[in-house]
């Protein structure tokens, strides 16, 4: 897969392009940035046209380079992916082992170390020594979530590469040329971040189950919290839907925003367009300042439930802050 295939990330693209134009390639380069935001795929785009044998500033796809590349069968290009929960020190010293030898061809190895920040003290310090003493000429391509995840030694010695979410309206409409259903693929480019993350959220077979009982829960007045709390127990926890609470809570807050959009003009932004005659209505039974509480109120409920707190308590206890407020 080429750089064009990748959907946003331009400054990182035109950083790897510029690299590769002027063949001021570095030793260690650090992808750091959301899971979904395209490291994986840039990582094997930017390996691929290094390898490629017209030597541009993008894989061509063509030559036997690009093809082995694509195919997974490269014999110079190495990834490492966590074995269990962590990246091990003997799977860094087996690549060392590896990398010690002439590679196929002329030019560069590359190794791809995935879920960099899982790495264990030792095979990050073992890594350490080899970042400091690369083999000529040897390419490190390391994906972490931020730069703050990997030791800062690893840091110092690598090129950082910043990746952001993707622009939502792109993503959108990638998803909706690929076939995706329109109003879950805005929903998931909301949540999500990335192209393929938000791919593999429409995907799910529980998203768009999740999106009707947000709408459902959405609509049911703040007094009817029996009404709220027993449609929420049959519908959610009695279900398989019980694992993606922290989803539903988060489309909640997505809910009582397109409440505000509404009062301000900016219904184009709803992420429930097909609920916007309903949200226009019942807008401005709040304020802002009321609608953006609720919404606090919803996202800390979602950030309760990664802190351990049960889901049913979490989402119980939303409830009763809605009746409340």
């Amino acid at each position: 897969m080429g750089f064009e295939h990748i959907h946003g990330q331009d400054r990182v693209k035109s950083l790897l392009r510029n690299a590769l134009s002027t063949r001021k390639i570095a030793h260690a380069y650090l992808f750091a940035g959301p899971s979904g935001s395209g490291r994986r795929e840039m990582a094997q785009a930017f390996a691929q046209a290094i390898f490629c044998e017209r030597g541009g500033t993008d894989a061509c796809e063509e030559c036997l380079s690009c093809r082995k590349v694509m195919h997974g069968n490269h014999p110079d290009l190495h990834v490492i992916t966590p074995d269990g929960a962590s990246v091990k020190i003997e799977q860094i010293r087996a690549l060392q082992r590896e990398l010690s030898y002439r590679s196929a061809g002329a030019g560069y190895k590359v190794y791809i170390i995935e879920a960099s920040e899982t790495m264990t003290t030792q095979a990050a310090n073992s890594l350490l020594k080899f970042l400091e003493e690369p083999p000529s000429p040897v390419v490190a391509i390391l994906l972490a979530p931020s730069a703050q995840a990997v030791l800062p030694t690893i840091l110092s010695r690598s090129q950082l590469i910043a990746f952001v979410p993707g622009d939502r309206e792109a993503l959108e409409a990638a998803l909706v040329s690929e076939g995706r259903p329109p109003l879950l693929s805005r929903a998931a480019v909301n949540l999500a971040s990335g192209l393929a993350a938000s791919r593999r959220l429409v995907e799910e077979n529980w998203f768009a189950e999740i999106r009707s009982v947000v709408i459902q829960l959405g609509k049911e007045h703040p007094s009817r919290f029996s009404a709220n709390l027993l449609q929420a127990q049959q519908q959610v926890f009695k279900t398989d839907l019980s694992e993606h609470v922290e989803i539903l809570l988060q489309l909640l807050a997505l809910w009582y925003r397109d409440m505000i959009y509404a009062m301000t003009g900016r219904q184009q932004m709803m992420v429930f367009p097909d609920q916007g005659e309903w949200i226009a209505k019942t807008a401005w039974t709040r304020s802002i300042d009321g609608w953006v509480t609720v919404m606090e109120s919803a996202l800390m409920a979602a950030r309760r439930i990664k802190a351990h707190v049960p889901p049913q308590l979490a989402l119980e206890q939303f409830l009763v802050n809605m009746r409340e407020g």
